[in-house]
């Protein structure tokens, strides 16, 4: 990686998801509230594929203000989530002591965890608006194998890179399938709230499938599992229709693109 000019990247990434998460932890899509007095928040996709994870010991990279990873510890899991926000994991731990479920949470960007960490676990979970923040999956793919049990498991659910290509109104193709450049997008509001009070730009990097893959395979894992799903769960693009429940479609595009993928890894 260029050092220099990514950590320009990531210091501009950071900020704005502190700002985003302001706005996230009071909006009705992510539900902190419904997710406090006892509701599930995980998607059927993650419900479908991930199996039992009572008595894991998880990592949950990338994890916002972490209700998935305190969903995933009220599934009977010891879990340890890690984001680069620092008002994301200043939420988390707030949301852990409001719910009274234990996590552990660390702030640091998902490259620099080993100079936090010095563990390995059965699971490594990470899903949702995550690779496009990282600019070197080759670094990641390692990572992920350093801090994996041997016996344990990997598993991503992701938007697919499909979704990517398109302009923010989905109106045609902009960007290129694989990464071949830097994204710079100035974005107004969040995906929660168009209106927010949010206006800079931000930097991202679009992963073909076989990049995705091919980084987990280079130091060792094996792809145990692969699913493609013609929806979102999540209206968090626009001129979304909705696809029946929990379920979404683009306007336009219903049931004729990849929206998700997931992956599940295993190491020897």
């Amino acid at each position: 990686m260029n050092n220099t000019t990514n950590d320009n990247y990531f210091a501009a990434n950071k900020d704005i998801w502190n700002k985003r998460t302001q706005v996230h932890r009071d909006s009705s899509f992510y539900d902190r509230a419904g997710f406090i007095a006892g509701k599930d928040v995980l998607t059927e996709i993650e419900r479908g594929e991930i199996g039992d994870v009572k008595g894991k010991k998880i990592l949950h990279l990338q994890c916002h203000f972490g209700m998935d990873t305190l969903n995933l510890a009220r599934m009977g899991a010891e879990v340890t989530g890690v984001d680069f926000s620092s008002v994301a994991i200043e939420e988390a731990n707030k949301l852990s002591q409001e719910t009274g479920i234990p996590g552990r949470f660390i702030c640091c960007n998902v490259y620099d965890l080993a100079d936090h960490l010095d563990e390995q676990f059965d699971m490594i979970y990470t899903t949702y608006g995550v690779v496009g923040w990282l600019p070197d999956l080759k670094t990641w793919g390692k990572l992920i194998h350093r801090f994996l049990k041997p016996g344990g498991q990997f598993f991503i659910a992701e938007f697919h890179p499909v979704i990517w290509m398109f302009d923010d109104d989905f109106t045609g193709i902009k960007y290129c399938y694989e990464n071949r450049e830097v994204i710079e997008t100035q974005i107004t509001g969040t995906y929660t709230d168009r209106s927010a009070d949010i206006h800079q730009k931000e930097y991202g990097w679009n992963h073909s499938l076989s990049e995705v893959i091919s980084s987990l395979l280079a130091p060792g894992l094996q792809l145990q599992s692969f699913n493609e799903y013609m929806f979102s769960p999540y209206p968090c693009f626009s001129k979304m229709v909705s696809a029946g429940e929990g379920r979404w479609w683009v306007e336009g595009l219903e049931d004729k693109i990849p929206m998700v993928y997931t992956a599940g890894f295993g190491k020897p």
